[in-house]
């Protein structure tokens, strides 16, 4: 967070820099709450938080890994939606939620509550774009492949995929920078007519999975 704060500032725009957990309502409001109170208006919505936990059935940690996931990839990304929507119709601003190939595709059984959430996102997504057009508000999802992050490090002790060893047709992987161009295309007035989209940024991973 230092560091994409210290990269805005280069820009001569100091950010707010609010720590949260986003899967706590509380943490939740407070975040749109202090916003608002800085800047008076909000105009885009990026659901980008998320998680990996592993867990299946035969190995009996399913339930704990879905309720964990689910309440950071979906329920959170829900709830900020529903406390943004409000102001996001003062401003006719939108919403991208970053989801995943993973919710068109299972990896792996460990990775069933992953894929689930992002599913259930993809789901979401088209239902508040269709419920929000009305309203000038435009709502998208973004599904990325391969990034070179740190969520399966995150993921705990046991590591059955490394990021970095995934293989796509194009034979790359993306860094978290072309996701946020995307973003940032979605954001913008050039996307003014799309809404109710997900789009693919996977170096052709699906196309093989």
């Amino acid at each position: 967070m230092e560091k994409v704060a210290a990269e805005c500032e280069s820009y001569g725009k100091k950010p707010l820099v609010i720590k949260a957990d986003v899967s706590e309502d509380d943490e939740a409001k407070a975040a749109i709450d202090k916003t608002i109170q800085k800047f008076e208006k909000l105009d885009i919505l990026v659901n980008n938080a998320g998680i990996l936990r592993y867990g299946n059935l035969i190995d009996g940690r399913i339930l704990e890994a879905y309720d964990e996931v689910m309440a950071t990839n979906l329920r959170a990304a829900v709830h900020l939606t529903s406390l943004a929507v409000p102001h996001l119709i003062k401003t006719k601003g939108c919403i991208v939620n970053i989801s995943s190939v993973d919710g068109s595709s299972v990896v792996s059984p460990l990775l069933v509550p992953y894929s689930v959430s992002k599913a259930g996102l993809d789901h979401f997504t088209r239902g508040a774009a269709l419920e929000l057009a009305s309203y000038g508000v435009r709502v998208n999802a973004i599904s990325p492949g391969p990034v070179y992050t740190d969520i399966y490090e995150n993921a705990g002790p046991v590591h059955p995929i490394d990021n970095s060893n995934i293989e796509t047709p194009l034979g790359t992987i993306s860094d978290p920078i072309e996701i946020a161009h995307l973003v940032l295309f979605l954001s913008s007035d050039k996307a003014k007519a799309i809404t109710g989209s997900n789009y693919v940024s996977d170096n052709g991973y699906l196309l093989s999975h």
